[in-house]
């Protein structure tokens, strides 16, 4: 299967990233693709995501308040509404019905993975600039929904996470943030931006992010580490 279409940049980094392939095709996707991931897995996956994904609507924010034009604005503002409102809900439903309610979420203990990931990507922007924390981010948002692509169809225990990805409205996002990412680069380094040396540092920047999303699959594929961090 070819690369969804997400934009200029993404095609490039995700060429450029060594990790990418182990990324969107770790053995946790294969076993949602197959069904056959154990639910233990899976829900200590959710907990640790929700956490996470707490973190990413806040380095999101933090892009809104670093833009530059009123699409970046909108752009920004709009993931988070995304995030807050789609794939955090989905995280409390599938939690909700192994027993696990949004209390019980929101005091789940972050793994070190967890914490390696998104302190990474809000390093990214606290230390640098709009287009530092958009090369952090990207690769979460565009590979989801990458993966979402190829899994569609799939059925099966885990089609209602598979479907949400696969979906037109997450499927728009990632078109949408492929293009604010084209439009950032362009707007500051100009038309020929994929010559200067800045695009190089903004490639490893998305490969060190490529390679910590590695790390979150097996942090889900190795399983919760004891029935007492891990909960129901």
């Amino acid at each position: 299967m070819s690369a969804p279409d997400y934009g200029r940049a993404f095609a490039l980094w995700r060429d450029q990233a060594p990790d990418w392939q182990a990324y969107t095709r770790h053995g946790f996707v294969e076993g949602l693709r197959r069904g056959d991931l154990p639910r233990a897995n899976f829900l200590h996956y959710l907990r640790q995501d929700y956490i996470f994904l707490i973190h990413f609507a806040r380095a999101w924010a933090l892009a809104a308040a670093k833009g530059e034009t009123l699409a970046e604005l909108q752009a920004a503002s709009a993931t988070v509404q995304a995030l807050a409102h789609v794939e955090m809900p989905l995280h409390v439903r599938i939690c909700a019905q192994s027993g696990i309610d949004v209390a019980m979420l929101e005091t789940t203990q972050e793994a070190p993975a967890n914490l390696a990931y998104t302190r990474y990507v809000l390093e990214s922007g606290y230390s640098g600039d709009f287009l530092d924390l958009m090369a952090a981010l990207a690769p979460c948002v565009l590979g989801y929904g990458e993966i979402g692509t190829r899994l569609k169809g799939s059925g099966g225990t885990y089609a209602d996470w598979i479907d949400t990805y696969a979906g037109d409205d997450y499927q728009g996002l990632c078109r949408n943030v492929g293009a604010l990412i084209d439009g950032a680069l362009v707007h500051r380094l100009g038309p020929d931006w994929t010559g200067l040396p800045r695009a190089r540092h903004l490639a490893a920047r998305f490969a060190t992010a490529t390679r910590l999303e590695v790390g979150f699959w097996q942090m889900g594929l190795d399983g919760p580490p004891d029935r007492a961090s891990a909960g129901p």
